[in-house]
């Protein structure tokens, strides 16, 4: 009931829709790079996927990857070589803004309350974009997921894709307030959930789940499309504590002679 009342309130909220900054495509795309650096998706010294992926996981033009690409070189962000692939030279991209808040602040909760949080708000914004989503968007996700299916064996080339697949539905809820919320929330640990897309089979599960999840969105069915999402997120929630579990834990009592 409260969520509902509010995104029935903040619906109305008309100045978080009108101040939309125009930007060149290639500048979106830097954009999303700078974001996927950020989180940890991508690391300093990585070779970024090649132009054709890129361009596949963005859709867009490889000419407008290449266009971002020289943006994010001007910067100072990357390292482009003739023939080869642009490398990350530096991830001192200061506060970046995934949604309302910067992409790493969300690492300082605990799991265990994100996952409530993600339950609680995400399902209600599938729920509205299930109702109110495109038929280009629907196009979007079907182009993105041929785009995850040749990235079973490569998860940055995944996690990439997957960013987008998420967004894009986030970005069909009626509320951009809450849309911009569960952005923040995606970006959790990303990092660590990069790890987790490392291990066996992990790839193929997740990408499953997008299938289910895109065939409700398709017959604009909420309870569905929350349903999916659910799954989706407990399988999350279970990789990333799996990977948090395998980490060596700080040595207690004072420091080693």
């Amino acid at each position: 009931m409260f969520l509902s009342s509010a995104m029935s309130v903040l619906d109305h909220v008309s100045e978080f829709q009108e101040t939309v900054v125009r930007r060149s495509t290639r500048e979106i795309v830097a954009d999303k790079v700078i974001s996927l650096i950020a989180s940890g998706t991508l690391r300093v010294g990585e070779l970024l996927p090649g132009e054709r992926d890129l361009a596949a996981a963005f859709q867009v033009s490889r000419e407008t990857v290449r266009g971002g690409m020289q943006i994010l070189a001007a910067r100072g962000f990357v390292e482009i070589s003739h023939g080869a692939r642009t490398k990350i030279i530096n991830a001192d991209v200061g506060p970046v803004m995934m949604g309302l808040r910067e992409a790493k602040f969300m690492n300082s909760y605990d799991l265990d309350a994100i996952h409530a949080a993600r339950l609680l708000v995400e399902r209600a914004v599938v729920a509205s974009a299930a109702l109110s989503i495109s038929e280009e968007t629907l196009g979007f996700l079907e182009e993105n997921l041929a785009a995850q299916l040749e990235a079973l064996d490569d998860p940055v080339r995944f996690l990439i894709s997957d960013r987008e697949f998420h967004l894009g539905i986030y970005q069909s809820c009626t509320n951009p307030v809450l849309a911009d919320f569960v952005s923040d929330l995606y970006a959790y640990m990303l990092e660590d959930r990069r790890d987790a897309m490392s291990r066996p089979g992990a790839i193929r599960r997740s990408y499953d789940d997008h299938v289910q999840i895109l065939d409700a969105l398709r017959k604009r069915d909420p309870d569905g499309t929350t349903n999916a999402f659910q799954t989706h997120l407990d399988r999350i929630l279970l990789t990333t504590r799996s990977i948090l579990s395998s980490e060596p834990q700080p040595k207690s009592g004072g420091s080693e002679a």
